[in-house]
């Protein structure tokens, strides 16, 4: 760590503090995140498994893990500096302005191939959202913060609910389904995509039945017609509102017709017939721009 000059703090959360500071040694500006730990309690596994993670992943579109130090019994892991995620960077916009279509689809592409490379290395994000998809000076994506990410496999397919941002989160979990796998890391994408094209979050819930109502004043109460085995989750209950008009397209602004089709899929009820990574990018919304855009 002597190695390095904190130049400032840039974040801080229940993880840690995140530094921008520079290399002593090569000059280059760096991001480090000091991972809170209370005493006597050691290392947080969130932190391990970031590590573990992000050592193991190796895309354009993912944040870079440069090195891992131990000072002062202190875990710090050095990643490359990207100071804008995207929702600075909506948040940067004059009101009533709106993301350039074109770089729309390139930022969906790009964030969408950073997520399609995890699922096919069988690793699930599940906190994706417009803080943690970062935008560096040339307009590359760098997914980041994986601390809630985890590796599947079919023997160990139970997972925690605790996860992804409310604004964020499939129905599946908030309708506390024992079993998810990919599919939620794609309803997440298609909220990121809707919010980039109208800067609103589509989904704004206050709680896990709030978000539920939002979705379903929007998508409509599901049923089983629509989704077949919905009334068995844990947490339906027969006594749901049951809004029965899908206005999603009414929601929707600076988004082409490719693009709304698009989105409709990515936001199906039923995780097995929600498209996949792969199904999104070979979707006509991008045709004429996989060739030029990182894969």
């Amino acid at each position: 760590m002597q190695n390095f000059r904190k130049l400032k703090k840039i974040a801080e959360g229940a993880f840690g503090i995140v530094y921008k500071a520079e290399d002593l040694l090569t000059k280059q500006i760096v991001a480090i995140k000091k991972i809170k730990h209370e005493k006597n309690e050691g290392i947080p596994a969130t932190a391990f498994r970031e590590m573990d993670l992000l050592q193991e992943l190796k895309h354009p579109n993912i944040i870079c893990l440069i090195d891992i130090l131990i000072y002062k019994g202190t875990l710090n892991l050095v990643l490359e500096y990207i100071p804008m995620d995207l929702k600075k960077y909506m948040d940067s916009m004059t009101p009533d302005t709106y993301i350039d279509k074109e770089l729309v689809r390139r930022y969906l592409y790009q964030i969408t191939s950073a997520t399609h490379y995890c699922h096919r290395n069988h690793i699930l994000h599940r906190d994706l959202k417009p803080q943690n998809i970062l935008i560096d000076q040339n307009g590359t994506i760098k997914v980041a913060d994986f601390g809630l990410g985890r590796s599947i496999s079919p023997r160990s397919r139970v997972y925690t609910h605790e996860v992804v941002t409310l604004w964020y989160r499939a129905p599946e979990i908030l309708l506390g389904s024992p079993y998810y796998a990919f599919s939620v890391d794609i309803w997440s994408v298609g909220c990121i995509f809707a919010e980039m094209s109208t800067r609103k979050p589509l989904f704004r819930g206050d709680s896990e039945i709030d978000q539920l109502f939002h979705i379903f004043r929007i998508l409509k109460t599901p049923t089983e017609d629509i989704w077949p085995g919905v009334t068995s989750l844990p947490d339906y209950k027969a006594t749901f509102p049951c809004w029965s008009s899908y206005t999603l397209r009414e929601q929707l602004k600076n988004i082409n017709e490719l693009g709304i089709d698009l989105l409709q899929k990515m936001l199906i009820y039923d995780p097995f017939h929600r498209f996949t990574a792969r199904d999104i990018l070979n979707h006509p919304y991008f045709d004429d721009l996989s060739s030029t855009t990182s894969e």
